[in-house]
């Protein structure tokens, strides 16, 4: 049978005339699914009991599942791994900030850009997640807050996979949580994180959609980010600057550029003054992020008397820059790692 859910409204109404059923019926299905979280037709009672029975004979209501969780130990964030029904799991994240409630999700199951740093790329990537998946993961959050009388706030799109490299599901994705009848979530909510496609970059300034975007830059030169980023070798530290530059002009959106310190490595005076100068005049701020160590790889965190002292270097040349506040260590919520700990210990993706 068909599976309704991640259908727009207009693709629930081509079904319900498909099935000699008013259009607009697509609307009230939608609302169901998505605002009122209806996993089968029972309960959507403002459709006759013929038609939902006749809805059920021919189409049906899957969802994810959520195979583990873990909690943060100050109660702030929550990590979950969301198993669809193929048996590819992705992680989502809860993080409960001030502002409120934000939702990190996956776009990908695993990863192909090989960063140095990331667990999310240890065992590759399996496949692209649909739009309808990428929906899973933010109403499964969503469903789960409004029990708390709260509900989803902002989202980034910051979890295992490159959101380039699945263009046209994230796109399709990010029109489906704005719509009315879903999340209804503003764009400038929603941030998309990128490794640096410039192409990508490039096609999503002129969707007209006001979402932030970060680049992960990480180094201010090639030499050095090609060792921490393979992707460097295809799209340079200039030309992804420029991207972002010509991004933050189209939009007019502060374009985040993302900075992971790893002692010794990235996080030294001159590496301070050579991002200054390659990010100087632009619509722009840097997020430092101290490294979540993982265990495969063999990187050192700075102290945090030389993270305070790259940041102060930046805005002592005009960048601005805030140090990422560290949410969720105590539970692995680095992108990859819950996930990365399944795999080994089932050997593949649940299949």
């Amino acid at each position: 049978m068909d599976n309704l859910f991640g259908l727009t409204v207009e693709a629930l109404g081509e079904k319900c005339v498909a099935l000699n059923i008013p259009a607009y019926r697509g609307k009230q299905i939608a609302e169901w699914m998505y605002r009122k979280g209806a996993a089968s037709f029972d309960v959507m009672t403002n459709l006759s009991k013929a038609l939902r029975a006749d809805m059920a004979r021919s189409f049906s209501i899957v969802r994810a599942k959520c195979v583990e969780r873990w909690d943060s130990s100050d109660g702030k964030t929550s990590k979950f791994l969301l198993e669809f029904p193929d048996g590819v799991a992705v992680e989502t994240v809860l993080m409960r900030q001030p502002y409120g409630n934000s939702v990190c999700i996956s776009t990908q199951a695993g990863c192909a850009m090989g960063c140095a740093f990331c667990a999310s790329t240890l065992h590759g990537v399996t496949r692209n997640l649909t739009a309808r998946e990428m929906l899973d993961e933010v109403l499964f959050i969503d469903e789960m807050l409004r029990i708390e009388e709260q509900k989803v706030d902002t989202m980034v799109l910051m979890g295992s996979g490159e959101p380039m490299m699945n263009y046209e599901n994230v796109l399709t994705f990010l029109r489906l949580v704005h719509a009315p009848y879903c999340l209804n979530m503003g764009y400038r909510n929603v941030s998309v994180s990128t490794s640096g496609i410039v192409p990508g970059i490039e096609r999503l300034a002129e969707e007209g959609l006001p979402v932030t975007l970060s680049i992960s830059l990480h180094a201010p030169d090639d030499e050095l980010r090609s060792t921490l980023m393979p992707i460097n070798q295809k799209y340079g530290v200039c030309e992804v600057v420029a991207a972002g530059r010509a991004y933050a002009e189209k939009t007019k959106r502060r374009v985040t550029y993302e900075y992971i310190l790893i002692r010794g490595v990235n996080d030294r005076e001159k590496d301070a003054k050579a991002l200054a100068a390659l990010l100087r005049g632009q619509l722009a701020n840097v997020n430092l992020i101290p490294i979540n160590p993982v265990v495969e790889r063999n990187w050192a965190r700075p102290t945090t008397e030389e993270i305070q002292k790259f940041c102060r270097a930046l805005e002592r040349l005009h960048v601005a820059a805030t140090v990422r506040q560290e949410m969720g260590a105590d539970i692995q919520a680095a992108c990859g790692q819950l996930r990365n700990r399944r795999l080994e210990e089932g050997g593949g993706d649940f299949d």
